[in-house]
């Protein structure tokens, strides 16, 4: 299946049926959003697996009871860094050089300036260029699951306050920024599942400049 056509299999899942996805598909999703691009390469970010049951219960009641947080197979949370920080962006750097069998120093000048570049940011912008890495991966990801015809509901409505203190992500540097349920659509069960797929049309959403 094209990612076109997988796209057009996809929609936002309002009910799930509860079967288990097959832990390597869930891998290749994680892989998907592993391998996707961000700013700098830096990936900012972090992917959460839940599948514990009670973990999943306290999560749906901060994400305003929605179902599909307790009836998927798998919930990913994606979390991105709260703050570049000159030690966090090196240590990225270090080990790119490291991997690729190549002297610490080497483009020294150019990892300079981007370390300069992000830990010079405030807290709050550096989360919102985090943030924005993290929705990348989040997309990607999104895709990869369609084309495996997994069921993935992008989710934005939670607290996220209360999730980060749920999971301590503080200590670790990062803040939640969307969830991500894997499974199986209940077609008996979702209003949504055989209703056409409504998207702007084409003349309408693209610009042409010549």
């Amino acid at each position: 299946m094209s990612i076109k056509e997988a796209l057009h299999w996809r929609y936002a899942a309002k009910k799930m049926n509860g079967n288990k996805v097959p832990q390597e598909l869930v891998d290749q999703i994680v892989e998907a959003a592993r391998l996707a691009p961000t700013s700098y390469g830096i990936q900012p970010l972090k992917v959460i697996v839940v599948t514990n049951d009670e973990l999943k219960e306290k999560i749906k009641a901060l994400a305003y009871g929605q179902s599909q947080i307790t009836d998927c197979s798998h919930l990913l949370i994606f979390a991105a860094w709260d703050n570049y920080t000159e030690e966090n962006v090196s240590e990225v750097f270090k080990r790119t050089n490291a991997e690729r069998g190549l002297p610490e120093n080497n483009n020294a000048d150019y990892f300079d300036n981007v370390v300069k570049t992000l830990a010079g940011k405030t807290p709050e912008e550096s989360f919102l260029h985090t943030a924005k890495q993290a929705y990348l991966a989040f997309g990607v990801a999104i895709t990869e699951a369609a084309t495996l015809k997994v069921d993935a509901t992008p989710m934005e409505g939670f607290d996220a306050g209360k999730l980060d203190e749920l999971l301590d992500l503080k200590s670790h540097g990062l803040k939640s920024t969307t969830l991500l349920p894997l499974g199986y659509r209940d077609e008996a069960g979702d209003w949504l599942a055989n209703l056409k797929k409504v998207r702007t049309p084409t003349e309408d959403f693209v610009i042409e400049l010549k």
